[in-house]
C-alpha cells in the first residue's frame, strides 16, 4: 500500500522540548520578580533540570532560593508556565522536511500535553497553516493521550487515509509506537541526541519499524523516498 500521510508528534521531534522548558522558565521567573521581587529563578530551575530533574521543579527552585513555598504560589507558577507565550522554533531538518514533502502527501501531527499548552506551542511554530491535521489528544481526556488508539483513529479520519497509509514519527519509545503498529501503521523513531527521552530503553514491541537522528533521513527509507522532491539524494548523517 502507498503512503498518503506522514504524521509527527511535536516535542522533540518537530522543535526542541527543552527550549520550551527553558522559555517557561523565564516566565516564571518575571512574575516571580514582578509579584514577590524574588530573582534567581530562572537559573537556578535550569540547573536542576541540566541535572536531570524532571519533578517538583518549581517547589526544588524555591528551597534552594530559600523561600518560604505555599500552595498558591506553586498553582500560579504552573499557570504561568503552562499558558505562557513560548520562544521556540522549528529544527531545522523539521522545517527543511515540511518544505521539501510532495504536495500529494498529507502531514498531520499528533501530541499529548495540556490541551492549552500544546495550542500555545502549535501558535508559536505556526502549525496550522502547514498541516492537514493537528490532534491534540487531551481534547479527549488525558486518559486517551498515547497509546490510546483514539488521536491515531481521529487523524486517520481527518486525513481521509486508512491507517495502513499513515506513518508516524515520534521520540517517545514508551508510547508513541506500540498502538501505531498495531492499528496498521508504519512508525519511524526520531532518535535525537538531545532529545529528552533519547536513552530510553524499551521492549521490542514498543519499538518503531524505523530509526533515525535526523529527520532528512526519512527520505532514505524505501516506503516514503517518492514522498520528497529529490528522491534520489541520498542524506548521510555524521
Amino acid at each position: 500500500m502507498k503512503i498518503k500521510a506522514l504524521v509527527f508528534d511535536l516535542d522533540d521531534t518537530l522543535f526542541k522540548e527543552s527550549n520550551y522548558i527553558f522559555s517557561g522558565f523565564q516566565a516564571v521567573d518575571i512574575w516571580l520578580r514582578d509579584t514577590y521581587e524574588i530573582s534567581g529563578f530562572n537559573g537556578v530551575a535550569t540547573q536542576l533540570f541540566n541535572s536531570g530533574v524532571r519533578k517538583n521543579t518549581f517547589n526544588r527552585a524555591l528551597e534552594l532560593l530559600d523561600v518560604s513555598i505555599n500552595e498558591n504560589m506553586i498553582i500560579n507558577m504552573v499557570n504561568i508556565y503552562r499558558n505562557h507565550e513560548p520562544y521556540i522554533k522549528l529544527y531545522d531538518d523539521a522545517e527543511w522536511v515540511i518544505n521539501n514533502l510532495a504536495s500529494t502527501c498529507k502531514l498531520g501531527i499528533i501530541t499529548d500535553g495540556y490541551l492549552t499548552t500544546q495550542e500555545k506551542k502549535v501558535e508559536a511554530l505556526k502549525l496550522k497553516e502547514r498541516f492537514n491535521s493537528i490532534i491534540l489528544s487531551d481534547l479527549f481526556g488525558r486518559t486517551n493521550w498515547k497509546p490510546s488508539p483514539i488521536p491515531y483513529i481521529k487523524s486517520s479520519l481527518e486525513l481521509n487515509c486508512p491507517h495502513n497509509e499513515c506513518v508516524y514519527i515520534g521520540d517517545n519509545l514508551t508510547k508513541d509506537f506500540i498502538t501505531a503498529k498495531k492499528l496498521g501503521w508504519k512508525t519511524v523513531h526520531i532518535k535525537r541526541s538531545d532529545g529528552i527521552y533519547s536513552n530510553t530503553i524499551v521492549s521490542k514491541e514498543f519499538g518503531a519499524h524505523y530509526e533515525i537522528r535526523d529527520l532528512r533521513e526519512l527520505q532514505n527509507i524505501l516506503e516514503l523516498n517518492k514522498l520528497f522532491k529529490s528522491p534520489n539524494q541520498k542524506v548521510v548523517i555524521e
